[in-house]
């Protein structure tokens, strides 16, 4: 039997209107800017040398992320592309599971 519900396309305004900078997911607060920031540090860290204190503090921050990223469910529907991104996910998620 087919679902008769209809989903609606959410925009970013449905999400955080004007003016407003947190919003609550899964019981976390979630800061606006938090799913561009983690772009833009994954692909700098993409183009860091692995090592580095650059791509230490990068691994870092996207570390930071993972558990608002998880909340929102981006890391239900997206998954890492290069292996470097994918083994520092990877990292953050065999922390959760201790």
């Amino acid at each position: 039997m087919r679902d008769e519900r209809q989903e609606r396309p959410i925009g970013a305004q449905d999400v955080l209107a004007d003016g407003v900078e947190t919003a609550v997911f899964d019981g976390r607060e979630v800061r606006k800017g938090t799913v561009a920031a983690f772009v833009a540090n994954a692909r700098a860290l993409e183009r860091s040398v692995a090592g580095t204190q650059e791509s230490r503090r990068l691994e870092e921050e996207l570390l930071r992320a993972v558990p608002d990223l998880r909340s929102i469910g981006v890391l239900d529907v997206f998954t890492p592309r290069t292996p470097r991104l994918a083994a520092v996910m990877g990292g953050a998620e065999r922390a959760r599971d201790r």
